[in-house]
């Protein structure tokens, strides 16, 4: 999913009305509390404050048909939380969109990374007066 360092930055997002459903940062928390079995301890492997890491979760649960994350309160279990079977189809589907995107983006890369600067040239003159 993640796209190589150079001239281009491909971001796509999924809108739910005026929710961003899933884009990146999503992407990398599901992932994350695949891997950390707890919200909050995925935000923090993230460098996400709580609040910021349940707000993400919040919008995707509200987005999709079904939730995407489910809790569990603590207990003798210890509580936390799993990415729902709902959640990985979303989280699967979109790191194959992304693929195919960055797929479509390398054919023509190649021409435009060839033709760009390494380095932008400085202002013009004209271009920083205040007249």
């Amino acid at each position: 999913m993640a796209r190589p360092a150079g001239p281009l930055k491909l971001k796509a997002q999924l809108f739910c009305g005026d929710e961003i459903a899933m884009g990146p940062g999503k992407a990398a928390l599901l992932d994350a509390i695949i891997r950390e079995g707890s919200i909050s301890a995925a935000g923090r492997a993230l460098g996400m404050s709580y609040r910021r890491t349940w707000m993400l979760v919040d919008v995707m649960n509200r987005s999709w048909i079904e939730p995407l994350v489910e809790t569990e309160v603590g207990g003798r279990r210890g509580g936390g939380a799993r990415v729902t079977d709902t959640g990985r189809a979303v989280l699967a589907a979109y790191q194959a969109l992304m693929d195919r995107i960055g797929a479509a983006a390398d054919a023509e890369l190649a021409t435009l990374a060839g033709l760009l600067r390494s380095t932008p040239l400085p202002p013009h003159p004209s271009a920083l007066d205040e007249s």
